[in-house]
């Protein structure tokens, strides 16, 4: 026996504390009408989670608390709540997951309406509470608390009402449930799924736009990486070219300027010697004088020639200049504007939908594009070619004035060595002790003109190369802003022809203009907004397969819950028809009973142009089986029949039975249900109330057979019921308006039934 014991305190009549024991396999609560007896059967639907107050007897949860009684001072007040307390044996592992040999449930109401469960004396949810009930086949509700209403209920509901209790009795609650939360997960995520493609949808254009940002930004990557190959190739010939040639210059200006030092001193040698010599006359002083002006003469010209190579280097910067700005105008079929541009003069020519002369519109929409063009379109006379021009114009004059003074400052030169060589031919000529002398001041001075034509040379090809060494460190720390460290990080390359460096610099600076105009800089921020809603498409993308599993797993769970439905409900109606025969036999003896599976019918008919249906009665499904009637019918869902022939008789379906065989019927279909799915304990309330002293003793005979798989509590007035109780608990009711319990024992039950 799994019942144990009901606690009642303060629930309804029961105003004290009541306690019945439940030790035999039939108990019975006896009374007369008004004492509160039913109110046990009500105690037992509370403490299991009935949530309809109506089906108490109540229109509050406050109904359910002793609300005091009587007039006398002994009366017992009001209480402030209601608790009832059941108690199951769970040595057998009733409740599987309780790993307590005993456990109890508890339910107490306040006067605030709130309520509160207990597990073994641990506040629960409801929810926690009908979850361990549904394990052990016990409902608030539940087939196994029938009262006397209720009995006949079973016969007079509709098939598919009948359909509900006898899936209930057959413990297909727990897999309805089941199906139930799946279609509610189904739902749910039907709903996630048209949520998540939504923002997939809603991603899809802006992963497109980004998409064309990235191609730009590969593009201009590709460019970043083709000029990073150009210029490791144009730094490290162009740094091999500048350290050949500077150590060149170097090895090659030292010998001329030693050389050029020792030539000084050997002239103020002879200077020394003609100056001091007594054959001294005025030819050697106008050679002399000669001689310093040539010497002075020729500073001037180098002075001259050293800004005339600056110069040179200044005009060569500008026309490199206006050459980068050319190239870069040449290369206008690849310039790019911004969005945010062009969306602009979109904007302005939608603004002109006012016009409604055609001609007119269609030369404000050419003008517009004209004006976008022109804005977008580099002149060759910017800013950076005029200031550039204005400073080649400049320099040009400059170099004209400093030419014009080489020229003259060469003209006097070539004076001066005229008169230095005719007057070195009439010494010559002279014989005399100075004539040593003068050759040597003669051969001196010839070969320093030499010495210093050779250096005036070098001198040039330095500067010239002082010049590209600075524009080659001005590229260095160009290229590092434009591409990045990575472009001066350049191994040692090999002598090429300045022909080929020249082509390398200017395909150098066709390859800066392009990546300028795709956008050379932010593309990290791009790459990583793109990689970024990507993971997000592809996480949505995986959400929602997950989902579509997740679906797929949801269908086939409720196709096999189906299933189980329908193969637990159809071997259940056979088991139960077994049972069904047996009892209905005990009870009149012989005839024929059993529940058959039929498809509800539905009356078609037509209201304001639709189909509406109506659930036929028993006639008119009898007319449409024969097809004797009008109605046009369609199938509508499962529900049961409940046929039966009486022994003897030609009574045939239920219409035709009488209150007392309808009553005998209830109980056998009842007890037969009870038979096949039996639940630890059935509590029946007056379900004899209706019988004969016959029909009692057949009924107190199905008791005992039932009694054999269930525990029984029978709320009775029949003696033949009591007479089959092991215990018999008395209830009463005293003038406050208070149930009281009474046990007694089996052989005194006897004595007072009969």
């Amino acid at each position: 026996m799994h019942l144990k014991s009901l606690e009642l305190s303060g629930f309804k009549s029961f105003a004290k504390k009541a306690d019945l024991r439940f030790t035999s396999a039939i108990t019975g609560i006896v009374g007369p009408n008004g004492s509160g007896k039913s109110n046990c059967a009500e105690a037992f639907r509370f403490v299991l989670g009935e949530q309809s107050i109506k089906s108490l007897r109540g229109k509050r949860g406050e109904d359910m608390i002793w609300n005091g009684g009587g007039d006398s001072s002994s009366a017992t007040g009001r209480s402030n709540r209601a608790s009832v307390k059941v108690t199951f044996d769970n040595s057998q592992k009733l409740f599987p997951t309780i790993d307590f040999d005993e456990v109890s449930l508890e339910r107490v109401v306040h006067r605030d309406n709130s309520n509160e469960y207990l597990l073994n004396g641990s506040q629960v949810r409801l929810r926690d509470i009908v979850e361990l009930l549904a394990g052990a086949h016990i409902g608030a509700t539940g087939h196994h608390i029938i009262s006397q209403g209720e009995a006949d209920r079973i016969l007079s509901a509709s098939i598919r009402e009948r359909r509900e209790m006898i899936e209930d009795a057959l413990g297909l609650k727990v897999y309805q449930w089941k199906k139930l939360e799946s279609l509610r997960k189904l739902e749910r995520t039907d709903e996630n799924m048209k949520q998540v493609e939504s923002l997939r949808r809603e991603i899809a254009p802006h992963i497109r736009f980004l998409k064309k940002q990235v191609e730009k930004v590969e593009k201009a990557e590709e460019l970043r990486k083709e000029l990073i190959v150009l210029y490791k190739e144009y730094f490290a010939s162009e740094e091999l070219y500048i350290n050949t040639e500077k150590q060149k210059t170097s090895e090659g200006i030292a010998g001329p300027k030693k050389e050029l030092a020792e030539l000084d001193l050997r002239l103020e040698q002879a200077k020394k010697i003609l100056t001091d010599s007594k054959n001294k006359d005025t030819k050697s002083d106008k050679l002399i004088s000669l001689e310093e002006k040539l010497k002075i003469c020729r500073s001037e010209k180098d002075t001259i020639t050293r800004e005339l190579g600056r110069l040179e280097g200044e005009l060569r910067a500008n026309k490199r200049s206006i050459e980068k700005e050319q190239a870069r105008i040449k290369d206008e079929e690849l310039r790019m504007v911004r969005l945010k541009d062009v969306e602009e003069v979109v904007q302005v020519i939608e603004g002109m939908d006012a016009i409604t002369d055609v001609k007119k519109l269609w030369s404000e929409i050419i003008g517009a594009l004209r004006g976008f063009i022109a804005k977008h379109r580099s002149s060759v006379d910017s800013a950076l070619i005029s200031e550039a021009e204005k400073d080649i114009a400049s320099l040009s004059g400059e170099r004209g004035r400093y030419e014009a003074k080489l020229k003259d400052a060469t003209e006097k030169e070539a004076k001066f060595v005229r008169e230095y060589e005719e007057l070195k031919s009439t010494i010559e000529k002279e014989k005399d002790t100075n004539r040593e002398a003068e050759k040597d001041v003669f051969k001196i001075i010839a070969r320093q003109n030499e010495v210093r034509h050779i250096l005036e040379t070098l001198t040039a090809a330095i500067n010239v190369l002082a010049r590209e060494e600075e524009n080659f460190k001005h590229e260095l720390g160009e290229a590092g802003v434009i591409v990045g460290r990575e472009a001066t990080e350049y191994s040692h390359g090999a002598i090429e022809s300045r022909s080929m460096q020249e082509e390398r610099r200017k395909k150098i600076e066709k390859n800066k203009i392009r990546l300028e105009d795709a956008g050379g800089s932010g593309g990290s921020e791009v790459m990583k907004e793109y990689r970024e809603t990507e993971e997000r498409d592809a996480f949505l993308g995986k959400e929602l397969e997950d989902l579509e599993k997740a679906k797929q797993e949801l269908v086939k769970m409720i196709a096999d819950l189906d299933a189980r439905i329908d193969y637990e409900f159809k071997s259940g109606i056979l088991k139960i028809n077994t049972e069904f025969q047996k009892f209905f036999t005990l009870m009149f003896g012989g005839g024929k009973a059993e529940l058959t599976v039929v498809r509800e019918a539905r009356r078609k008919r037509k209201s304001d142009g639709e189909d509406l249906s109506d659930v036929l009665s028993s006639e008119d499904l009898r007319d449409a089986e024969s097809g004797s009637s009008d109605a046009e019918t369609e199938d509508g869902p499962e529900g049961i029949e409940v046929n039966v022939s009486l022994p003897r008789k030609k009574v045939k379906g239920l219409m035709m039975l009488s209150g007392g065989e309808r009553a005998l019927t209830s109980i056998a279909l009842l007890f037969a249900v009870s038979q096949v799915n039996p639940p630890p304990f059935i509590i029946l309330d007056e379900t004899d109330a209706a019988l004969d002293e016959a029909n009692s003793k057949k009924y107190g005979d199905m008791i005992e057979n039932l009694s054999k798989h269930s525990q029984l509590i029978l709320i009775t007035h029949n003696r033949e019921t009591m007479a089959r109780a092991g215990v018999l608990y008395g209830v009463t009711m005293g003038s406050d308006g208070a149930s009281k319990l009474l046990s007694i024992a089996f052989e005194e039950a006897v004595a007072v039934a009969k």
